[in-house]
């Protein structure tokens, strides 16, 4: 049986409809940079690395360039997950001059974003390794690039959280509020609130609750909750949580995670620790398509 991670995958129709804006967005009447090239030109394109990284992407690398021309030709070398140094090829594009330079951009930007997020996500899970924590990421994503990166994420090793507010029910300072909880101090009734949610969920549905406070995990442990967000805790705080449910849900740290101290933090002996930054922070790869022929 494989190891591999799975999560969502963005549909192939969707994918489709996505390039297509993407490409619309930029060329709305046409390139007219491209149509001032002979019809019949064709060349012969490599997608450079220009620093090292992990891929990402390649689904919408071949789908740009199916939509912007008959007769162009994508040959991946690498696979989604793999590691490049400075100086790889990661893909060749060859064919009609015209339509690989009118995706030339969209695919770059696609690519060394979702690479980009790859790679980040390889080294917050390569900082942790060996503790047994999962690095998972949050829905501080790009509107309408979500499931591309989850898949990146996945690419470089994290776990994806829910995917959105329709898979999992998560129970943040408002909703308690809105519940009735009356503030930080009213244990009994974040029990309450807690335990009123889990009896009206299915059986397979996920319930974590947020808390912020040491006080608070064991009221919302006896309310119910699978699992406890640990929200922006010190690492002496995160020790101590972890001991008080003892085994009795999942815990998740999560704010003001870096790379400097995500070690620390997995060491705790949390179980997930969530990361906005894999998907909100992630600085585009140095990636380019040069012409060779």
């Amino acid at each position: 049986m494989s190891d591999t991670v799975i999560g969502p995958v963005l549909p192939e129709h969707e994918l489709s409809e996505l390039v297509a804006r993407a490409l619309h967005e930029d060329a709305p009447w046409g390139d007219l940079s491209a149509q001032l090239l002979p019809p019949d030109l064709s060349i012969r394109t490599q997608l450079v690395a220009r620093e090292p990284g992990v891929l990402a992407g390649t689904r919408v690398l071949r789908e740009v360039f199916a939509q912007t021309g008959a007769g162009i030709h994508v040959h991946v070398a690498a696979a989604d997950g793999d590691r490049f140094a400075a100086g790889a090829v990661l893909a060749e594009i060859d064919g009609p001059a015209r339509g690989v330079l009118t995706g030339e951009r969209v695919a770059l930007n696609l690519v060394q974003r979702l690479s980009a997020t790859a790679t980040l996500t390889r080294r917050f899970v390569d900082a942790v390794a060996g503790t047994g924590v999962h690095i998972v990421d949050t829905r501080k994503t790009t509107p309408g690039l979500r499931l591309l990166q989850r898949e990146a994420v996945r690419a470089g090793g994290g776990v994806n959280h829910r995917t959105g507010l329709s898979d999992a029910v998560m129970l943040k300072d408002n909703h308690l509020q809105a519940l009735g909880v009356a503030g930080p101090d009213d244990h009994a009734g974040l029990t309450r609130a807690v335990a009123a949610v889990r009896a009206r969920l299915g059986h397979t549905v996920h319930l974590e609750v947020e808390v912020d406070r040491i006080d608070q995990v064991e009221p919302v442990i006896a309310g119910g909750a699978d699992t406890v967000l640990l929200d922006n805790m010190s690492c002496d705080q995160l020790r101590q949580a972890v001991d008080i449910v003892a085994h009795r849900a999942r815990t998740e740290a999560s704010g003001g995670v870096s790379l400097d101290r995500v070690r620390e933090i997995a060491e705790t002996g949390v179980d997930l620790i969530s990361v906005g930054a894999l998907t909100h922070s992630a600085t585009a790869l140095d990636l380019g398509l040069d012409v060779v022929s």
